[in-house]
């Protein structure tokens, strides 16, 4: 069985869907629709800007989500047995099984992006990736920190998993992480505290539109990042999307139960192979290929 899987923030990179463009009239109206909905020609920094320009979360959530789900829906024959993508990236599957529209999701990502920039803005945080512990450690380092923000937030493979909190919690749980063991604690270069209780603003903010926003019935299930699980009921598709800012994104239990379900082809499609990779780590018996 066929998964499609999407990335997320942090697969970008600058010339991003421009061989598309000039390839794909289809795909080229795809990016013309989305510079009129976004009112600002996004394309002229996915494909000729600067990486600074393609790093602010505006810019950086609608150019992953467009890359991705313009190269799927460029596929021919893409007949997906399962969906999931790894934070944003959940909401470039839920248009490759059909539960959103192109517009629609463009719309919410563009809301999203700018909602947690807000959010960003309210409280200096960030994020580290902890490699070598179990996530149990982890999460129980994560714990004793409690006079700040700091919780797991992504559970990316066995070994690696990425904290997110208060710039004080972080600095203080990665001190403490290396005393118990870590191989490397790793302050990323992130603009704030993504799926930690710090994203609560911008929670509220994307969940009154997502309310609004129609969401159909799927052609096959979406493993959600709350809680690695296949959905098709699109009022709980909607309510684990509004939860995903502010929980961590299960990854490893994703494929894991993909795998369980029967997946065993993963297919990632939009910018760059990181998902690959994670795959690979979590199962390694999987077969895997990109289109990017």
């Amino acid at each position: 069985m066929n998964a499609f899987i999407f990335p997320g923030q942090g697969a970008q990179f600058v010339g991003m869907g421009k061989e598309l463009y000039a390839s794909n009239d289809q795909a080229k109206k795809y990016f013309e629709t989305a510079n009129e909905i976004l009112g600002f020609r996004i394309t002229d920094i996915m494909f000729d800007g600067t990486d600074e320009q393609l790093k602010q979360t505006n810019v950086t959530q609608p150019a992953v989500f467009l890359h991705s789900v313009i190269r799927y829906l460029s596929l021919e024959n893409a007949h997906p047995a399962m969906v999931a993508g790894h934070s944003l990236g959940e909401f470039s599957a839920l248009v490759a099984n059909k539960t959103l529209q192109f517009e629609d999701a463009l719309r919410l990502v563009a809301m999203r992006a700018a909602a947690m920039q807000k959010a960003c803005n309210l409280q200096a945080s960030t994020m580290a990736a902890i490699l070598g512990l179990e996530d149990a450690k982890v999460e129980e380092v994560c714990a004793s920190i409690n006079d700040e923000i700091v919780v797991a937030a992504n559970y990316n493979c066995p070994g690696q998993l990425v904290i997110s909190g208060s710039l004080q919690g972080i600095e203080k749980a990665c001190e403490a992480m290396k005393g118990a063991g870590a191989k490397r604690a790793l302050v990323l270069q992130v603009g704030g505290a993504f799926h930690s209780p710090l994203m609560q603003p911008a929670r509220e903010e994307l969940a009154a539109a997502i309310e609004a926003t129609q969401f159909h019935t799927p052609i096959c299930p979406v493993y959600q990042n709350v809680n690695a699980l296949p959905q098709t009921d699109p009022v709980i598709i909607k309510q684990n999307l509004i939860e995903q800012l502010t929980a961590p994104v299960r990854w490893t239990q994703i494929v894991q139960q993909m795998v369980q379900d029967g997946a065993d082809k993963f297919i990632e499609v939009g910018p760059g192979n990181v998902l690959q990779g994670l795959v690979k780590k979590i199962h390694k018996e999987a077969t895997t290929e990109g289109f990017n």
